[in-house]
């Protein structure tokens, strides 16, 4: 599987047969809402030209389920996506309409597609439907934690081999930190590690509170570059 981070937690995955988006959030509506917490890395719209198969939001906060995102992917001239959503975001991004399939991707559901199997997982965050989603295409597993806390209840629901996780270091928010994030990697047993969730409302003054993604100790850290592909093997 090839995957691209788009900022934040998002993520472009591609297989030869699927085309997957992961909490794409590709506005400014946080921005908006907070000045605060505008982007500080403009968008880049060749990812806003992608035509997803399946389209996954993990929860209901607006930097993972970004009603104006989803809405362009979602448009009604678009070819049929399939979303998976837990309970909190399903009941919203259905209204989107459309021709599109709209799936309750609830904790311990599966869902299988073109060869790929997508397998929702606890996540604990302010969110009490938020997910983590667990993609199998048969060669690579991957695993996308979504916005969690270290939390051991969620190990049980992890499969035995992981070939990297993909998870939060912000430390805010409901989040772990880089140090609770490096035990939560290690204890998955992934080989790779990717941290996520920095860059893109920080301020690039260390002095103002930009995170260093290299707090991240893990070692088999990958830090993932914007929009570029990420290196897993």
């Amino acid at each position: 599987m090839h995957v691209t981070w788009l900022g934040q937690a998002g993520l472009y995955i591609e297989t030869p047969a699927i085309r997957i988006l992961i909490d794409p959030y590709l506005s400014d509506a946080v921005g908006k809402r907070n000045p605060a917490n505008r982007r500080r890395v403009p968008v880049d719209e060749r990812f806003l030209n992608v035509c997803p198969d399946v389209l996954i939001f993990t929860h209901n906060h607006l930097d993972h389920y970004d009603p104006e995102t989803a809405a362009h992917y979602l448009a009604p001239d678009r070819a049929r996506v399939t979303v998976l959503a837990p309970a909190s975001v399903w009941g919203e991004v259905r209204k989107t309409g459309g021709s599109h399939r709209y799936v309750q991707f609830d904790r311990r559901t599966e869902w299988t597609q073109d060869g790929v199997r997508f397998t929702a997982v606890t996540a604990v965050h302010s969110d009490p439907y938020a997910i983590g989603v667990i993609v199998d295409d048969g060669k690579q597993t991957l695993y996308v934690t979504g916005d969690t806390l270290y939390s051991r209840d969620i190990f049980a629901e992890l499969p035995a081999h992981i070939d990297a996780v993909f998870l939060p270091i912000n430390g805010e928010g409901n989040n772990m930190n880089a140090v609770d994030a490096a035990r939560f990697a290690e204890r998955t047993g992934a080989r790779v590690a990717v941290p996520l969730h920095f860059g893109l409302f920080d301020s690039p003054c260390a002095a103002e509170g930009a995170l260093d993604p290299r707090t991240f100790r893990h070692s088999g850290r990958v830090i993932p570059e914007m929009y570029r592909e990420i290196p897993l093997e």
